[in-house]
C-alpha cells in the first residue's frame, strides 16, 4: 500500500531539512578549506575576545576645541569607513571632547587601519609638477649626493600673480628646491595641515611619486569662498565600464561642487598637451590617493576615474572618496592591542546560562508532555546546529561577531521557541479532547496552531528589525540574533517538528495513545464527542480506572462553552423529567 499523503509530505520535509543543513555545512567548508577565510567556530566580538584600539585626536585650524556636532559627525563617518571594510561589532566613541576611540574585534589588518587613520579632510588640487620620489642626484663626477637643504635666500614669492590653481607661477625657486629635497619616507614631513590657498608638496600614498600641487580648487559662490573638498562629494561608487570592461570609480558632486568641477574640467582639458598639468589630485590626509588626468569637459558633476584598478582597489578608492569628508583633521595618538573587557569568564557564564535554560525547558517538556518532550528537545538540537552554521557563515561573509548581547539574544530565543511548542502541542490535545483520532488531531492541531505561531514569530521579527535599526550599536547584536533565530525557529517547525509529529502519530506508541506518549486520550479528558454529548463512564465505583474516568469527565466539562453547558443542562433536565414521568407511569 502506498504511503499516505501526510507521510509523504513528512519525509519530503525532513529530506529538505537534511539538504539545508548539508548546504550550510558545505558553504562553510568551502570558506574554511578553499577560500581560507572562514572557521568552524563563530567569531567573537570585542567584549569577548579583545581587539585593536586606535585613539584619534582632533585638530582644528585655529587650535580651538572642536564642537560636539563636529566630533559626532566625524565619529559617524569613521564608523561608516569601518563598516565599509567589513568589520562587524566595532565600538566607536568620543572622549575628552577632542578624541575618538575606535575599538575593533581581533587584529585590525593594514587596509582597515588605513581607512581609520586616513582621517583628514579630502581636498582636490591641480597637479603642477610630478616626479620620482628621489631625494638625491648623480653629479658630473658620477657620485650620488643628496639634494641640499633649500637656502633661505631663495625666492619664495611668485614673480607673477597666479591666475588659477594650475598656473606654473606657483612654483618658485624655493618651492622647486624643497620639492627636490622632499623625502616621502620621512615621518616629520606631514603635509596634512597645509593651508588650502597655498601650493603643496606631497607624495603618492604608496610613495611611488612626488607632486607639487596647486591650492585647493575653489570658487566664490553667493559671496563665500567654497572649496572643492570631500564635503562636495555626494556619493562615490565603483563598477566596470560597460564598453571596456575595466574597473572604474564614479563620483557625484553636489550643486556647488558641480559648478567648481565644471570650471576645473574646462581648464584642465585645455592642458592635455602639458601633462601632468592636466591632472587633478584627490588628497586625503595630505597624501595623494589618486591623480587622474582630465579626458573631457564634465559639466554634469558626474566624473568617472579610470586607471589600473581591480575590484578591491576600486572599492577602496570609492570608500575613501565617499567617507573622506571629515569636518576635522586627526592625528593618531595610540594604536594598541587591548584585552577583552568581559573576557572568556563572561562568555562561560553566558553559555552556562543558556545550558541551564535548555535544561529547564527540557525538564518541563518531559514532565508536561511525556515522550512528546523528546520532540521538543530534538527540535531545539536541530535549531542549534543550523544557528551555529549560520553564525559561522555570517562571520565569514558579513563580518558578524558574537557579542555578549548576541548571546543574550540566543538565550531569549529558547523561551520563545518553547512557547511555540506549547501552542502546537496544546492544539493537538484540544483536538484529542474533541474526540478526534491522534493522526487527525496532529493535522488539525497544526492547521490551527501555525496561524498563531506565524503571527507571534512575525511580531518577534518585526520587533528585532526595529530594534536593530533604532538601537545603539551595543544592542544591535541582540536584535540580530533574535531575528535570525526566530526565522530559523519557523523553518524548524515546518521542516522538522510537524513532520516528526506526522510520522510519530502513525507509530504504535503514539498512535494508540500510550500513557507515556503525552497523547493518552483518557488522561487528557477526551470524553467529549460533540455538543453536550459525552461518553458514559465505562467503570463506576472505586479504583484507579474510576478516578481516571472522573478526572476525564471533569476536564471535558471544564472546557465546555457557556452555550454548550446550557444545552447540556437543558438536555439533562429533559432526561430527568422523562425519567420521573416513566417512574410515575410504572406506579
Amino acid at each position: 500500500m502506498a504511503a499516505s499523503t501526510p507521510v509523504k509530505h513528512a519525509w519530503r520535509a525532513l529530506l529538505g531539512l537534511v539538504i539545508v543543513v548539508a548546504v550550510l555545512a558545505g558553504i562553510n567548508a568551502l570558506g574554511v578549506y578553499v577560500f581560507k577565510g572562514a572557521s568552524w567556530a563563530p567569531e567573537l566580538a570585542l567584549d569577548l575576545r579583545g581587539g585593536t584600539q586606535i585613539i584619534l585626536q582632533a585638530k582644528t585650524p585655529d587650535g580651538s576645541k572642536p564642537t560636539t556636532d563636529e566630533m559626532a559627525q566625524a565619529a559617524t563617518i569613521i564608523r561608516q569607513r569601518v563598516d565599509a571594510s567589513g568589520v562587524g561589532e566595532s565600538d566607536i566613541q568620543t572622549q575628552a571632547g577632542n578624541q575618538i576611540v575606535v575599538q575593533i574585534p581581533g587584529k585590525a589588518d593594514d587596509e582597515t587601519r588605513k581607512r581609520i587613520e586616513a582621517s583628514a579632510q579630502m581636498q582636490l588640487r591641480a597637479v603642477l609638477y610630478s616626479g620620482a620620489p628621489a631625494t638625491s642626484y648623480v653629479g658630473e663626477d658620477n657620485k650620488e649626493t643628496p639634494y641640499p637643504t633649500p637656502a633661505p635666500t631663495l625666492e619664495a614669492t611668485p614673480t607673477a600673480s597666479p591666475s588659477n590653481a594650475s598656473d606654473p607661477s606657483w612654483i618658485t625657486p624655493k618651492l622647486q628646491a624643497q620639492f627636490l629635497a622632499y623625502d616621502c619616507d620621512n615621518p616629520d614631513n606631514d603635509p596634512a595641515d597645509a593651508p588650502k590657498d597655498e601650493p603643496l608638496i606631497t607624495c603618492e600614498a604608496d610613495g611611488s611619486a612626488k607632486y607639487i600641487l596647486g591650492p585647493v580648487e575653489s570658487q566664490v559662490i553667493d559671496g563665500k569662498t567654497v572649496y572643492l573638498d570631500g564635503s562636495r562629494i555626494k556619493t562615490a561608487s565603483y563598477g566596470t565600464n560597460s564598453q571596456t570592461g575595466e574597473w572604474q570609480v564614479d563620483l557625484k558632486f553636489d550643486a556647488n561642487g558641480t559648478k567648481i568641477f565644471s570650471e576645473v574640467s574646462v581648464r584642465l582639458y585645455g592642458l592635455k598637451s602639458e601633462s601632468p598639468r592636466d591632472q587633478f589630485a584627490f588628497v586625503l590626509d595630505g597624501k595623494v590617493i589618486s591623480a587622474p588626468s582630465m579626458n573631457g569637459v564634465i559639466t554634469d558633476g558626474n566624473p568617472s576615474i579610470t586607471g589600473n584598478f581591480n575590484e578591491q582597489t576600486a572599492k577602496t578608492l570609492a570608500d575613501q572618496l565617499k567617507y573622506g569628508a571629515l569636518p576635522l583633521s586627526f592625528t593618531v595618538v595610540s594604536s594598541d592591542t587591548i584585552s577583552a573587557t568581559l573576557g572568556s569568564q563572561q562568555l562561560q557564564i553566558g553559555l552556562i546560562a543558556g545550558l541551564i535554560g535548555l535544561a529547564l525547558v527540557a525538564l518541563y517538556s518531559l514532565i508536561s508532555y511525556r515522550a512528546l518532550g523528546f520532540v521538543i528537545i530534538a527540535s531545539l538540537a536541530v535549531m542549534g546546529v543550523i544557528t551555529y552554521l549560520m553564525l559561522c557563515i555570517l562571520a565569514w561573509r558579513m563580518g558578524f561577531r558574537l557579542s555578549l548581547a548576541s548571546v543574550a539574544g540566543l538565550i531569549v530565543t529558547i523561551a520563545f521557541t518553547a512557547d511555540s511548542f506549547i501552542v502546537y502541542f496544546e492544539r493537538i490535545r484540544d483536538e484529542l479532547r474533541d474526540g478526534k483520532s491522534i493522526t487527525g488531531a496532529v493535522e488539525d492541531g497544526w492547521a490551527s496552531a501555525k496561524r498563531t505561531i506565524y503571527i507571534a514569530k512575525a511580531v518577534n521579527i518585526l520587533a528585532a528589525v526595529v530594534l536593530y535599526i533604532l538601537a545603539d550599536a551595543t544592542v544591535k547584536g541582540f536584535a540580530f540574533t533574535l531575528g535570525l533565530t526566530t526565522a530559523i525557529d519557523i523553518l524548524i517547525f515546518i521542516l522538522f517538528t510537524h513532520p516528526v509529529m506526522q510520522l510519530a502519530a502513525r507509530t504504535r506508541f503514539f498512535g494508540q495513545g500510550h500513557k507515556l506518549s503525552g497523547m493518552d486520550p483518557d488522561a487528557l479528558g477526551a470524553v467529549y464527542r460533540g455538543r453536550a454529548q459525552f461518553v458514559a463512564p465505562a467503570i463506576e465505583g472505586k479504583g484507579a480506572a474510576a478516578r481516571r474516568t472522573g478526572r476525564s469527565r471533569k476536564e471535558a466539562e471544564r472546557r465546555q462553552t457557556i452555550a454548550e453547558r446550557k444545552l447540556a443542562e437543558e438536555r439533562s433536565a429533559k432526561e430527568s423529567q422523562s425519567t420521573t414521568v416513566k417512574k410515575g407511569a410504572d406506579r
